[in-house]
């Protein structure tokens, strides 16, 4: 039995040693890189945290990017939701009118805007316009060394940079997914009241008829979170950029591209965690 274990051991120490065939290294230095992300992801927003509960707090810059990130991506994220709202209106009205049930048409688009299309939209949005902006703009400041400048004159990044820009995309993303909501519903009835006339108060009392509150509140509530994910991505990427106006470029795209796949991981898990608390 000894001589078996030695002969295993033996075995697997010459396995380690050898040097791994390529398509194998390669496919090893990508889950390390992976790991190695998360890990620093997540000291980075552990760091974040302490910042954001300790004084002193940065209000004026708080206000600032929670102008920035909101009122700057109003008319972005209505247009984004009209537009959705007309899509919806005319494929769902085509398709409940083959199969006779074209009364249900104004719940249908409603719940439909409200539960899922409008808070996705607004997230993939807002992760292409803010996503970009933060990762090029802490990533052009870090190869600038701006950064390091305010380190050396005793003002904290972490709280004045990263802490209100996480806390502007954590609270203006419900906002704004209010906003994409209303205008996704407005522009659907539109679309139906020119093949059919129908008022708004009757489109909206049989759309909203059978809506309950836990039907409104946690899909608007959980684009927090993908305000949360497009914020400590996008900053930690920018603060990761190396490489000139090169890695600025790369900062940008990397934090749009995670940003996006994030949120939609995360919407995934929180529909299902929705449906089980409030289903």
């Amino acid at each position: 039995m000894s001589l078996i274990v030695v002969f295993v051991g033996a075995v697997v120490v010459s396995a380690l040693n050898s040097p791994l065939p390529r398509p194998y290294l390669a496919i090893w230095d990508l889950v390390r890189s992976f790991f190695e992300w998360v890990g620093e992801l997540g000291l980075f927003t552990w760091r974040l945290i302490v910042r954001v509960v300790s004084p002193p707090y940065e209000l004026q810059e708080l206000v600032r990017q929670c102008d920035s990130v909101g009122t700057r991506s109003l008319l972005l994220v209505a247009l984004a939701g009209a537009a959705t709202g007309v899509v919806i209106s005319l494929q769902t009205r085509d398709s409940l009118v083959r199969f006779g049930a074209k009364s249900f048409l104004p719940a249908v688009l409603i719940f439909s805007i409200v539960k899922e299309s409008g808070p996705i939209i607004t997230g993939l949005v807002m992760s292409g316009r803010i996503g970009a902006g933060i990762g090029a703009e802490l990533g052009s400041m870090k190869v600038t060394e701006q950064i390091d400048a305010m380190e050396a004159s005793a003002v904290d990044p972490y709280k004045f940079l990263v802490a209100t820009r996480v806390l502007a995309c954590v609270l203006m993303l419900p906002l704004l997914t209010i906003v994409c909501d209303f205008c996704g519903v407005l522009t659907g009835w539109l679309a139906n009241a020119l093949n059919e006339p129908i008022s708004l108060r009757l489109f909206l009392d049989r759309g909203f008829k059978n809506m309950e509150f836990s039907d409104l509140i946690p899909p608007t509530v959980k684009t927090a979170i993908f305000g949360l994910i497009i914020g400590l991505v996008s900053c930690f990427q920018g603060l990761r950029t190396r490489g000139g106006t090169e890695g600025v470029g790369r900062s940008a795209t990397s934090s749009v591209v995670l940003s996006s796949l994030l949120i939609i991981v995360a919407d995934v898990l929180l529909v299902r965690l929705i449906m089980t608390v409030w289903g």
